[in-house]
């Protein structure tokens, strides 16, 4: 079941009697768990009929005591079992998976692994509940999920503030989704969310940040690239190299692909690249100023840095000397 599917019955009041949420990505386990333990059970109902464990303190017989008991004076009983993958002989669970108790919602947040789909507990659960694996988004879907979430907390946004919400905020949703509810307790419900929000709240400079650099360099604008690496050397910490080469990396390795695409049309460029229409003439600017072969040797040069950042054939060369040193080798080299 995909996560949007679970989320509506639950919502509606649907339960499966087990559920086994597992995967990389974190966010989206706590945040179905959280969704059944608030929809499952009232809150007057929880001393008596909702249990929750920790992989790591429990075992197999506790869980399937727990979830065995019959409700008191409520429709369910709720076991939440978090850390679930640190259970051990999770297969003796099978027994239980092959009749649960109907009354019962059992919950295995199961997290940063998964259960072999070969096993026949999977197979039982897959069956008689509900699994969702939960994966890690790809860096060019956060402008996208960062843009339904503020859609669906009321609030749209542009494209520039997408750009600047992953620019900071980076591939974490749970620090995503933290630092969205905080923009949410100052900033009035419908209003857009525009990059200068984003800079006043956030902490982002608008103008500073790797995209501007990206585009200044995409741009052959070497005092404006300068400008940038200028500020990125006084604060550090807020921009740190290991974080603006791989934006550098994408952006060299998309103005290739759109060299070598065979429909040079927007659309066809837009599909291709997998970036917003909105972004799209950042990239053909890279494809008027970087010839095919200037742009992999340019790669090249990126991946000399980032090898040198990790101490390799390096010397004393600081992080910003790195970066100076890779934007004259790109405009000039």
């Amino acid at each position: 079941m995909t996560f949007l599917e679970l989320k509506k019955e639950i919502n509606q009041g649907v339960f499966k009697p087990i559920y086994l949420l597992m995967g990389e990505e974190a966010y989206f386990i706590d945040a179905l768990t959280q969704l059944i333990e608030k929809k499952a059970i009232n809150e007057e109902e929880r001393s008596f009929n909702q249990t929750v464990l920790y992989g790591r303190e429990t075992d197999i017989d506790t869980v399937i005591g727990e979830a065995k008991r019959y409700p008191m004076m409520a429709e369910r009983v709720l076991v939440l079992v978090k850390e679930a993958q640190n259970l051990r002989n999770l297969a003796a669970l099978e027994a239980y998976a092959e009749n649960p108790q109907p009354s019962t919602v059992l919950v295995l947040a199961y997290k940063y692994k998964k259960v072999d789909k070969r096993t026949k507990l999977y197979k039982l659960i897959n069956n008689q509940g509900g699994v969702f694996e939960s994966k890690k988004l790809y860096d060019d879907k956060i402008p996208a999920w960062i843009e339904a979430y503020l859609k669906e907390m009321g609030y749209p946004s542009t494209p520039k503030a997408l750009q600047l919400l992953t620019e900071s905020l980076g591939s974490d949703l749970s620090r995503i989704v933290n630092e969205l509810k905080k923009l949410a307790l100052v900033i009035p419900p419908k209003t857009t969310i525009t990059d200068d929000l984003v800079e006043e709240h956030i902490g982002i400079s608008k103008d500073y940040n790797n995209f501007e650099l990206q585009n200044a360099i995409g741009s052959m604008n070497f005092l404006r690239a300068m400008k940038i690496q200028k500020y990125f050397e006084a604060n550090p910490k807020g921009h740190p190299l290991l974080l603006t080469l791989p934006v550098l990396h994408r952006y060299f390795r998309l103005v290739m692909m759109a060299h070598q695409s065979a429909d040079k049309s927007k659309g066809g460029l837009a599909s291709l690249l997998k970036v917003q229409p909105y972004f799209l003439d950042d990239y053909l600017q890279g494809v008027k100023n970087f010839s095919l072969k200037k742009c992999a040797r340019v790669m090249s040069f990126i991946r000399e840095a980032d090898v040198r950042s990790k101490g390799i054939n390096n010397g004393r060369t600081s992080d910003s000397d790195l970066l100076k040193e890779l934007i004259y080798k790109i405009f000039y080299a």
